[in-house]
């Protein structure tokens, strides 16, 4: 075998013979990072042809040339390529540390400002990438467990890029291997089991729902339509980014921490050389 004919072997292919070209992989690879800040390194490229093969599939297209063709000139399309790439790997409870810290550490100096007349009882909490929706509910659960809506006015505001698992997040309906996370005195009080049509899911009660607001955004844009927030979280979603892009973004989601208030990224990730402005409590927590 020649030289350029083990290299062609090595090329990553689109099933049924589809080729992906370097011209065509440097051409996606500009559009993902123009439209939502993600840099697709060499080793995704596998990743690329699979996932968006399944496009080609579907709108009958023979090329990846005609369909980055069709997805320039189509936003909805755009969209769905968007939504075919993006990585949504998540889970409730995940990095119980923050979870943790939240129930001893911070909700009680919250609970303790409040009592001193020093702050209103009143919490605002952002999700600010929040895939299909496990972390803000999450959050919901152990906000609800630990203040209850009695006396506090509780609410988390869940926003993603994605469409589809923001349809997905509002549903809040999942199978029931992901509830094996969740303590079982929230499952109890918090969660539906599914039954008939919807046996082997659970789904989230209504006082859990009552708290939560859903939207989309796009951590690309130059200005963010949000409040003022005690907490925001932004977990595993910077490390994604390129380096300029990653500071451009946490300055815009700390304007939105209030002061006093925390910030919260993956375990992953760190603000060292990013920003002044925030001071770790923990590593991966920062406070404004």
């Amino acid at each position: 075998m020649t030289a350029t004919a083990a290299q062609a072997s090595l090329q990553p292919s689109a099933p049924l013979g589809v080729p992906l070209t370097d011209a065509e992989f440097a051409r996606c690879r500009q559009l993902i990072e123009r439209e939502i800040g993600i840099h697709l390194s060499d080793a995704k490229r596998p990743l690329v042809v699979s996932r968006l093969m399944r496009r080609l599939r579907l709108l009958r297209i023979s090329t990846f040339t005609e369909y980055l063709d069709a997805a320039a000139r189509d936003p909805r399309e755009r969209r769905a390529m968007l939504d075919a790439i993006c990585t949504n790997e998540t889970s409730f409870f995940r990095e119980p540390r923050h979870f943790e810290l939240l129930r001893t550490s911070i909700f009680p100096r919250w609970r303790a400002a409040a009592l001193a007349g020093e702050r209103p009882r009143r919490i605002r909490i952002w999700s600010a990438a929040c895939s299909t929706g496990e972390e803000p509910y999450s959050l919901a659960m152990i906000l609800l467990h630990e203040f209850g809506t009695a006396e506090w006015d509780l609410r988390i505001d869940a926003t993603d890029v994605s469409a589809r698992v923001l349809e997905q997040a509002q549903r809040g309906v999942w199978p029931l291997h992901k509830a094996t996370p969740v303590p079982e005195p929230f499952l109890r009080r918090f969660m539906l089991r599914g039954t008939r049509a919807r046996a082997g899911t659970f789904q989230a009660g209504h006082d859990v729902r009552s708290i939560l607001r859903f939207g989309h955004l796009n951590l690309v844009e130059e200005r963010y339509p949000m409040d003022q927030y005690d907490a925001v979280f932004c977990r595993n979603v910077l490390i994604y980014f390129t380096a300029s892009l990653r500071a451009a973004v946490v300055r815009r989601l700390i304007g939105h921490v209030s002061p006093g208030g925390y910030f919260f990224v993956g375990h992953a990730e760190s603000l060292a050389n990013v920003t002044e402005t925030v001071h770790p409590v923990v590593p991966t927590v920062y406070v404004r």
